[in-house]
């Protein structure tokens, strides 16, 4: 039997009708373990930044593939990126693709090659709005 690591796996709903009847539903979420497996590798500060933009990612796109390409964790929506976490030495990286139309934050979320890609960089200690994050994404995503 394999194990997975103590992220959230399932969404599960409890429901109860009125004639006492009860049924939990479960549904999956799709958890890659080369991804999972490249978080456990980084930093303490980096591992809490990449696990809360990878479920952030996965609440914004509950359907979304979540693969390791070129050495980092790639999300895509329909077939199409919609999102890239890439860890370095001092900073986690978070791109989202589609994202012309999105506003640049001034020393936070800017183009970095071309308008259809815009980054947010995120270094130790740095307050993170992972909300304003996750409607970025929802924004960019909304069309894929």
């Amino acid at each position: 039997m394999t194990y997975l690591s103590p992220v959230i796996v399932a969404i599960a709903l409890f429901l109860c009708w009125n004639d006492g009847v009860c049924l939990w539903y479960i549904k999956p979420i799709n958890m890659s373990q080369e991804v999972t497996d490249y978080i456990k590798k980084l930093q303490p500060w980096q591992i809490k930044v990449c696990e809360t933009l990878r479920k952030t990612v996965k609440s914004i796109i509950p359907d979304v593939e979540e693969r390791l390409q070129y050495g980092k964790p790639h999300y895509l929506k329909n077939g199409h990126y919609a999102a890239v976490i890439h860890a370095a030495k001092d900073k986690v990286s978070f791109m989202l693709f589609n994202a012309t139309e999105l506003p640049e934050i001034k020393g936070f979320f800017k183009s970095m090659s071309g308008p259809e890609r815009k980054t947010a960089t995120i270094t130790e200690g740095q307050e993170v709005d992972y909300k304003q994050l996750g409607d970025l994404l929802k924004k960019a995503s909304k069309s894929l």
